[in-house]
């Protein structure tokens, strides 16, 4: 059996889990979330623990079980604390600031970039160079910080863009160094 599938998720006292046939909706102090499982896979609520449940060791089932657990694990979570997924700008003149619910990056384009957020989603600005991007749903949050580090990825040679906070950026020698050689 997997090991993630097979694990029990534990509902918090401020969480109510309503399972009707494939829908899972998880309502919390920070919202509600909503899915439909993938259609062998059935979750069920057994001493206030949400168990999820797989109908055979075939490959496909196998490898819906594990899936099927986390969404559902992360939905809990996600209406008990939430999630958030912060960036860094690295680069001279770059900056982002709060212009009312989004957000503006000024990134070396000849134009500033206006972001507003998707519903659900909440920026908010640590300083001139970091941000951070919140809500309640994992999936949305990563998706949004992917889609703004793609504005302007790392650069290999000197470094300059848009990254995740403790990201690594390999470095490129440039043309000097190969003239040297």
């Amino acid at each position: 059996m997997s090991r993630i599938g097979r694990q029990p998720i534990p509902i918090p006292a401020n969480v109510t889990v309503d399972i009707s046939g494939q829908t899972v909706e998880v309502r919390g102090p920070r919202g509600t979330l909503g899915r439909e499982l993938a259609g062998p896979i059935k979750a069920s609520l057994e001493d206030g623990q949400v168990v999820v449940r797989r109908p055979s060791d075939q490959r496909v089932h196998r490898a819906l079980h594990g899936l099927s657990r986390t969404l559902v694990a992360n939905m809990v979570e996600g209406v008990t604390s939430g999630f958030r997924k912060t960036l860094e700008l690295v680069g001279t003149g770059y900056r982002v600031q709060e212009a009312g619910q989004g957000i503006v990056l000024q990134l070396g384009f000849s134009h500033p970039v206006e972001l507003d957020p998707p519903p659900g989603i909440a920026f908010s600005v640590a300083s001139i160079t970091r941000f951070s991007i919140e809500g309640i749903d994992k999936e949305l949050v990563g998706e949004t910080a992917a889609r703004i580090r793609r504005i302007r990825p790392p650069e290999p040679y000197k470094g300059k863009g848009i990254r995740y906070a403790g990201e690594y950026v390999r470095r490129k020698p440039g043309k000097a160094a190969r003239a040297a050689e």
